[in-house]
């Protein structure tokens, strides 16, 4: 059930919300959930920010983070502005869907470029990238030395895009990913909040095992386990009702239609139909798509903040000035980190610690492939949204967790795809370029080595016990290891090292960092559970403590 208020006893932390307001906001998500199951959601209504308006709060990006903090300072009362750099994905294109598939990009793939950028960018050893249209497409690959990041432009963020693999990490590991974060409020209070309000759910295993579209699914497990290796369900964001009807042809298919990292056009619960759409609902939550923060000033009693509202082309089409009492930094990993780098170096916010733009990962992140056996064919048909991993986080030779991912070629390849995430130890450091204006990222390719070397403990010995080898024609001409690209970019505003310990910044009363920024390069498993409960924490103590 969705739960939108949270009491300890003897105090409300949340503040009182009228039964309308509550009413408003459960039926949202309820809404939500049978419109995933019947087709398409409605779109969320937005607005735009209009260029000298004075906002209480503003919060810079519409993903996990940003979602987390709209709905719950809405339910403690306040009138919130969201800002996001992407569009709101509402508007069919000439092929009446919002979202185009894998297999046939167009403009709506990338985020202003002209080819793709696909992680998987050759095949049989040829090229697979192909011409597109330059438009404000849902997924961006951010070139920095050494390193590609793939993130979500639009409102939701990277839910928008990423698999849906909701994966809360196992407590014992929970001290190397935030230290100064109490585990047994997380595991008691924070991951089931989050679990329940992203409305995460399991694959019906029985279904599972005769579904076509999760034959490369049980080839991973089959191969894995006969090698020796422990391999887990995972849960999903994706509605597997859905998926079912999918399957059996009784619905349009989004999942078993190569949807997925350009968005899905059904099934998923992505944050635009939970938290935005409970937080939209509560009537004081303004959604502003295609505006782009590019300062962030102290300004009498509050805040100074400088956006380009941008066209589809890119383009500025206006330059506003909006002055925030409060303002939350939700623009991920990358922007967040970003911006900060950029008001630190630049004069608008001096005082902000030095180790700003410190202690970024990739939450270890590499791909691989191997060729099976030709009795062990993966399928034609395939699901986009994963259900099961290889466990083997406790080899302290070299923990990883790999996805056993979807390869939705629309053909039968014998190929298994794996994203590995692994206990990679090395961090970068952005830093502001004032040559070009920009902000640079010290990622070296060779820092992932670590990666490589906790992956191969697991794909050596299957490939050896399968007599089985490496596919070498996925990543570039004759590359093994997909390592020059991160789904999971993480770090760069560490908790309780740029932030105090519920991500306030120091010096600047009423900023605060709230997104994956905080959590300093690795969290085991795939992220987004772990950004949300974090979030939920941490917005919970600050609407106690500095709203009255």
């Amino acid at each position: 059930m969705f739960d939108p208020i949270y009491e300890t006893p003897g105090k409300s932390t949340y503040g009182r919300v009228n039964r309308r307001g509550f009413l408003a906001a459960s039926g949202a998500v309820v809404g939500a959930a049978l419109l995933a199951r019947s087709g398409r959601a409605s779109a969320l209504p937005t607005q735009t920010i209009a260029d000298g308006a004075s906002v209480p709060i503003l919060i810079i990006g519409s993903g996990y983070g940003g979602a987390v903090a709209a709905l719950r300072l809405a339910l403690a009362g306040q009138q919130v502005a969201v800002v996001e750099k992407g569009m709101s994905w509402s508007t069919p294109g000439s092929d009446g869907k919002v979202f185009c598939n894998m297999l046939s990009p167009d403009g709506r793939s990338f985020w202003l470029r002209t080819m793709t950028d696909q992680p998987i960018n050759h095949f049989l050893g040829v090229p697979y990238n192909k011409s597109i249209s330059r438009y404000t497409g849902v997924l961006d690959s951010e070139q920095f030395s050494g390193i590609r990041i793939y993130q979500g432009r639009g409102v939701g963020g990277g839910s928008l895009v990423n698999g849906g693999m909701a994966v809360t990490p196992k407590q014992q590991y929970f001290g190397s990913i935030l230290p100064s974060v109490d585990a047994a409020s997380m595991y008691s209070t924070y991951y089931p909040r989050a679990n329940a309000n992203l409305k995460v759910n399991n694959v019906d295993q029985t279904w599972f095992e005769s579904a076509d579209c999760y034959q490369f699914a049980r080839t991973g497990r089959r191969t894995a386990q006969a090698s020796g290796f422990t391999t887990t369900f995972v849960p999903n964001v994706y509605d597997f009702n859905y998926m079912k009807q999918e399957q059996a042809n009784t619905a349009p298919r989004s999942a078993l239609n190569a949807e997925v990292i350009y968005g899905n056009n059904y099934g998923k619960n992505s944050l635009d139909k939970t938290y935005l759409a409970a937080a939209v609902a509560t009537g004081k939550v303004t959604i502003t798509p295609q505006h782009v923060v590019t300062t962030v000033k102290p300004s009498g009693s509050g805040y100074s903040v400088v956006m380009n509202q941008i066209d589809t082309n890119g383009s500025t089409v206006a330059t506003k000035t909006v002055t925030a009492q409060k303002v939350f930094f939700a623009a991920g990993s990358v922007g967040t980190s970003k911006l900060l780098v950029t008001q630190r170096a630049t004069g608008a916010l001096p005082n902000l610690p030095a180790s700003v733009g410190t202690g970024w990962g990739n939450n270890g992140n590499v791909m691989v492939a191997r060729q099976n056996q030709a009795w062990d064919p993966t399928g034609s048909l395939q699901s986009c949204i994963p259900v099961m991993g290889i466990d083997n986080w406790a080899d302290t030779g070299g923990p990883a967790f790999a996805e056993i991912s979807p390869f939705p070629a629309g053909l039968e390849t014998f190929a298994s795809l794996y994203l590995a995430i692994t206990k990679n130890p090395n961090r970068a450091t952005f830093s502001y370029n004032s040559t070009s204006g920009g902000v640079d990222l010290n990622w070296q390719q060779a820092w992932n080595q670590p990666s490589i070397d906790a992956a191969k403990r697991i794909f050596d010995p299957i490939n050896a016990k399968q007599w089985t080898i490496y596919r070498t024609d996925l990543f570039g001409e004759y590359k093994t290891w997909g390592d020059d690209f991160a789904y999971h970019p993480l770090g760069g505003c560490v908790l309780n090292v740029s932030t105090d310990n519920y991500g306030r910044l120091p010096g600047y009363p009423g900023l605060y960092v709230i997104d994956g920024s905080l959590i300093p390069g690795c969290t085991t498993v795939n992220p987004f559970v772990t950004i949300t409960a974090l979030a939920e924490r941490n917005i919970e103590n600050i609407v106690a403590n500095d709203f009255h």
